[in-house]
């Protein structure tokens, strides 16, 4: 015979008065954090503009002024024109569609894999913790810059493979943070009477695991999309990542790859590079930002 706990509404008005409370601590600390705002603020910016670039940019992003080669910022072109003069502010606005996409989707493969095997290694310890952390071990002691690059030779230089190369390989630091915060977990009152209950161990760790190891997966998703686009754009640096006539920060940076372009055409490499370090900074900081609202210890 079970019995049925049902909560009063009193606790219920309770525990939803605590949540909003906490969400409005929240949303005051983020806000009081001036770079956070920015980061923000600049990041909706970037996206904004590279979702609608078909309707803000002036030109196709292979469309060539035969008049305008290797032309600075002008009236026409506000950023200029590259090496066969294609317009650099239209394609700054499609690279960036490329980049954001490839380190969004990289950093979901690596979440998902990381998530599923650091719960599964922390909550059920044993052989299955021996064998994940031996395969994290083995993955972490390679350089993976080493094992991306051979990837990418192997299968092909795309964007589909690069950003898959850059989820498969990127996983075991995620794997290892989420097993730590499982272990935290699993031996707390509400997880041991979960399962005096008789809920399953899949059913805990999808109730009860996952939802407290949420804040964390947003904190290292933030900071993993900017890592991502670095990635990419190291890898299109050299040659080995998206590849043109489609436009990337990191490909449209290796256009410019010697000292006379370096020094006599700037605007062929200095508009992709601010937009991608200012990309990358505007995300760590909103990642910082939420690993400290979220950071348990912390009391105001």
């Amino acid at each position: 015979m079970s019995a049925t706990v049902k909560s009063s509404p009193e606790t219920e008005t309770t525990l939803s008065f605590e949540k909003s409370s906490l969400a409005a601590r929240n949303i005051r600390i983020f806000l009081q954090n001036p770079g956070a705002v920015a980061g923000v603020v600049l990041i909706l910016m970037v996206t904004f503009l590279v979702i609608f670039a078909p309707l803000i940019a002036p030109f196709q992003p292979d469309e060539i002024d035969v008049q305008a080669i290797r032309k600075p910022p002008s009236a026409t072109h506000w950023l200029g024109t590259d090496l066969t003069g294609r317009d650099m502010l239209t394609r700054i606005l499609y690279g960036g569609r490329v980049s954001l996409l490839i380190g969004l989707l990289a950093v979901t493969i690596r979440t998902v894999i990381g998530l599923f095997l650091g719960a599964a290694s922390g909550y059920f310890g044993g052989i299955v913790d021996f064998v994940v952390q031996r395969v994290v071990d083995i993955m972490m002691v390679f350089p993976s810059i080493l094992l991306l690059l051979i990837m990418v030779a192997v299968f092909g230089p795309t964007p589909l493979n690069l950003l898959v190369a850059l989820g498969l390989l990127s996983w075991p630091f995620d794997a290892r943070i989420f097993r730590g915060q499982v272990l935290s977990l699993r031996e707390l009152d509400y997880i041991l009477a979960a399962r005096s209950i008789g809920t399953t161990d899949w059913g805990i760790i999808r109730q009860h695991i996952v939802p407290n190891v949420m804040p964390l997966v947003l904190v290292n998703m933030t900071l993993g999309i900017g890592e991502a686009i670095i990635a990419e754009a190291g890898i299109s640096f050299l040659g080995l990542g998206v590849q043109p006539p489609m436009p990337s920060w990191g490909n449209m940076i290796m256009a410019a790859n010697n000292l006379t372009l370096i020094q006599r055409f700037w605007w062929l490499w200095v508009p992709p590079g601010v937009v991608l370090v200012g990309t990358v900074v505007s995300l760590n900081l909103i990642g910082d930002a939420l690993r400290d609202i979220l950071d348990p210890r912390r009391k105001e």
